[in-house]
């Protein structure tokens, strides 16, 4: 496996990829996906359909508690989907905070926004481990699927820990591992772009938050099942073949005028090959992370 540095760049150059597909709740893949992981139509029909680009593996609003006049951050933002859902329930003396490292992510996110006409948003181009944020001025984190693929959890944890006013809380959805990966799983560039290969142990998830500082840490398996990706219907040209452990959804026809489709056609069809030799499910979860940051 390639060093931090390469591998971030790797990420970055493919969900930055990513964000030109024309991927949407307009597609009956990318919408079963993000609804198989606990959104609602009626969430998804809230918001500008390109917001969603069937990245999630779980619902981490439906943890979170958002309330009028919170500030909340979104790590790993993409398109917005998360970030544009909870401003309104932060409300206009509120504010809904996007960061992701890939600028062409952050462009989207923002055009979403315009759309929806929300005024109480704002997206920032940063990796999660270095966090643009004043210390404890946010009330609540969530993020989506991301913090697997940052190759020093401990530092995200971190900068989350230092932003969070005291009392605030995290609710994350991310993968997590119930056993070791087989070597060529562990070892596979494609896996870890994928959410898998990079994903840590559920207990080491869990101790990870309490050493950081974190009380009241839940990290629950939701027992979801992983292979929704797999099961999504692919209505659309965009969507001729789903992602697998989170990795996103490529464009292999040429239809929806991916900026390099060869590029991201080839990490997900080497992924696609090494997962049909192992079942998803018994290695990894979508887990549901919940901790508070003391008032002490």
């Amino acid at each position: 496996m390639s060093d931090p540095e390469s591998l971030l760049q790797q990420v970055r150059k493919q969900y930055s990829a990513v964000a030109g597909l024309g991927l949407s709740s307009d597609h009956a893949g990318v919408r079963s996906v993000a609804e198989a992981f606990g959104y609602s139509a009626e969430e998804l029909a809230s918001i500008p359909a390109e917001a969603n680009m069937g990245l999630s593996c779980g619902n981490p609003l439906a943890t979170a508690l958002l309330h009028a006049g919170e500030v909340v951050v979104d790590l790993g933002c993409g398109g917005g989907l998360d970030v544009l859902l909870a401003a309104p329930k932060v409300g206009p003396t509120g504010k809904a905070i996007g960061i992701d490292m890939s600028q062409e992510m952050v462009n989207l996110a923002r055009r979403n926004a315009e759309k929806k006409g929300l005024a109480n948003v704002e997206f920032h181009q940063s990796t999660i481990d270095k966090l643009p944020l004043a210390e404890e001025s946010v009330d609540c984190v969530i993020s989506n699927c991301v913090i697997n693929l940052a190759p020093d959890k401990g530092a995200v944890l971190r900068e989350v820990f230092r932003v969070l006013k005291p009392g605030g809380r995290v609710a994350v959805s991310d993968i997590a591992l119930k056993q070791p990966l087989p070597a060529e799983l562990a070892t596979d560039l494609s896996a870890y772009i994928g959410c898998i290969a990079g994903a840590i142990p559920i207990e080491a998830y869990r101790q990870m938050l309490i050493d950081t500082g974190f009380g009241a840490v839940e990290v629950l398996d939701t027992g979801a099942d992983l292979n929704a990706y797999a099961k999504a219907e692919n209505a659309a040209c965009c969507v001729p073949a789903p992602p697998a452990y989170g990795l996103p959804v490529v464009e292999v026809g040429g239809c929806c005028g991916s900026p390099n489709p060869s590029a991201t056609s080839e990490i997900h069809s080497q992924l696609v090959e090494l997962l049909t030799r192992y079942d998803v499910n018994e290695f990894a979860a979508s887990v549901r992370i919940y901790a508070i940051k003391s008032t002490a």
